[in-house]
């Protein structure tokens, strides 16, 4: 009898489902990228895609996750960026079994969704992934080459004293590179680069793409944002190569980052056919 219980716990360890709760949209899409979206029993408020994510229950924001709802869920995995190192020490004392993961860069993207891969038994799906990004990378070689390109992240109507743009620690840096060009911003420094119009005007890009993913959810129109670079004196601006990417994965670090480097080719394409 003893052993047919054994027997019975072990076999049900074996096929249950895990129960896997992703803490940022990136890990979300990764998940599911991989083929196990079904396991996900919760994630968080911007976890938007696909579409089943939506109706994942929400265990709070980028600043406001409930560690409540989190254990409310009952993971087995609980899958965390490895930036909020106080929500990581709050995970292991809650004694859950939780992996954290960087993707700032494509190598820590594309080593995200290895490790993933591995975790839940889909290494030969993880590979078919990466083999994706690393063909869409090949794809933007010599188009255009020896420009600046500059990357702004999440554009205003009006061009004030803090405009962030993309650092040289991102994958958005790592994707200029690959093509052949360079970010018009260079640091040695991982912080967020904050920039004033004065910055920008010295650092003449060749090149300006606006990240805009909220855009359609705030009624805004390319026209809009492009409007307040009309007037400066750059390169980018005379050569009228101010672009807008206002599809929802731009700025979100998971497998999709293909489709931001698709996007980022027909700019590239559209720069050499002037």
């Amino acid at each position: 009898m003893k052993k047919t219980l054994l027997l019975i716990f072990i076999f049900s360890n074996i096929f249950a489902s895990s129960r896997i709760v992703t803490l940022s949209p990136s890990l979300n899409e990764i998940v599911f990228a991989l083929g196990c979206g079904e396991d996900i029993v919760a994630n968080t408020l911007y976890s938007d895609y696909p579409k089943e994510s939506k109706k994942i229950p929400k265990v709070g924001g980028y600043a406001s996750l409930s560690l409540e709802k989190i254990v409310l869920a009952k993971p087995s995995l609980v899958l965390v960026q490895d930036y909020d190192e106080e929500l990581l020490d709050k995970l292991k004392k809650l004694g859950l079994n939780f992996h954290s993961f960087r993707t700032d860069n494509l190598n820590s993207i594309k080593n995200t969704i290895r490790s993933i891969g591995k975790i839940l038994k889909k290494e030969s799906r993880a590979e078919e992934l990466i083999l994706d990004i690393n063909n869409s990378l090949e794809s933007i070689k010599n188009i255009v080459e020896n420009r600046k390109i500059m990357i702004v992240i999440s554009p205003k109507l009006e061009l004030d004293r803090s405009i962030y743009i993309s650092g040289n620690n991102l994958y958005f840096n790592d994707i200029i590179n690959y093509s052949g060009n360079s970010n018009a911003y260079s640091s040695k420094s991982n912080n967020q680069p904050v920039v004033n119009v004065e910055k920008i005007i010295k650092m003449n890009p060749d090149i300006v793409i606006l990240l805009a993913p909220f855009m359609r959810s705030l009624g805004l129109k390319k026209e809009q944002l492009i409007s307040p670079w009309e007037n400066l004196p750059i390169r980018a601006t005379k050569d009228n190569n101010i672009y807008v990417i206002d599809k929802d994965y731009a700025g979100i670090p998971s497998n999709r980052v293909i489709n931001f480097i698709e996007d980022f080719k027909e700019v590239l394409e559209d720069v050499k056919s002037r």
